[in-house]
């Protein structure tokens, strides 16, 4: 397929990128800048430099493609609007045409719930708060074929934003990693590749549409991870921390996301696109992986 491909020079999206490339697929990457441009070719896409605020323009380099995938994010107070201006230019150049579009979206949306599905309801927090509205509009579209990807926490290859802030949690007067909260709180987790591995599975898929909740299955506890963290950061371990150390350390809203208790098991992605997660966990990435110093 000729794949349109936002956001390919991210963490999630670069290995998107070599995910389909590797299974023969044509990538399109659609980037803000020159430097950009030379990091997706390296990796065998074919670069356009493109504002993706330019629903026109966008629109206009979608009608060639056979689908498109989007994970590009600002991170900030601006995503929401990045979101729906990529949603308006795929639903105005994919209408009425049967070709898929997949969204990347992130396992916060369903609150505190341990046993996430793709039919839970929605709790999101502030921080992720404007997404479902925007992937129930993309989804209400009829003439396309619409699916939501809901990542978990994405470690893997040493990078990731959540792995990286683990490595640098503050430490008390012995050394030790301070976790975030108690510890207590499980979180859903996911190896970066397994996420790209999912993606590439619906994209193929000629039916599947709609919801996709994508995490391994472990939902180890923060504790451990943290513990584990201190392996590879060359602490002597990690110690309890407390909501208040890390809603000021972080700010309400993102420590909000992070202390929630999370975990699934994706049994929709396992029985209808015979996805299953191959690589290690997060703990065992800390511990013996790309992660260690």
């Amino acid at each position: 397929m000729k794949v349109a491909l936002t956001g390919a020079s991210g963490f999630i999206g670069s290995h998107i990128l070599t995910e389909l490339h590797e299974h023969g697929h044509e990538v399109t990457a659609l980037v803000r800048d020159d430097t950009q441009a030379d990091i997706v070719k390296a990796r065998g896409a074919t670069p356009v430099v493109i504002d993706l605020y330019d629903r026109p323009a966008v629109a206009a380099l979608l009608t060639t493609a056979d689908g498109a995938i989007h994970t590009a994010s600002p991170g900030d107070a601006t995503s929401a609007d990045l979101d729906s201006a990529v949603v308006d230019a795929v639903t105005g150049a994919f209408a009425g045409t049967g070709k898929p579009y997949l969204h990347i979206s992130g396992v916060w949306i369903y609150g505190d719930n341990t046993s996430i599905t793709e039919d839970s309801p929605f709790h999101a927090p502030a921080l992720v708060s404007w997404k479902e509205q925007i992937e129930r509009r993309m989804l209400g579209e009829t003439g396309m074929r619409g699916a939501v990807i809901v990542s978990s926490v994405a470690y893997g290859d040493g990078g990731g934003a959540i792995p990286g802030l683990l490595l640098g949690s503050p430490r008390d007067d012995a050394g030790n990693l301070v976790m975030l909260g108690t510890g207590q709180q499980h979180w859903s987790t996911v190896h970066v590749a397994d996420v790209a591995d999912a993606f590439r599975r619906v994209l193929e898929h000629g039916t599947a549409r709609g919801y996709y909740v994508i995490g391994n299955g472990v939902n180890p506890t923060v504790a451990e991870v943290t513990e584990a963290a201190a392996v590879a950061a060359g602490a002597p371990g990690a110690v309890p921390g407390s909501g208040d150390e890390a809603r000021a350390r972080l700010g309400d809203y993102f420590a909000e996301v992070l202390l929630l208790n999370q975990g699934m098991d994706a049994a929709r992605a396992r029985t209808e696109l015979g996805w299953q997660p191959s690589h290690p966990t997060l703990a065992d990435e800390f511990r013996h992986g790309s992660y260690r110093k």
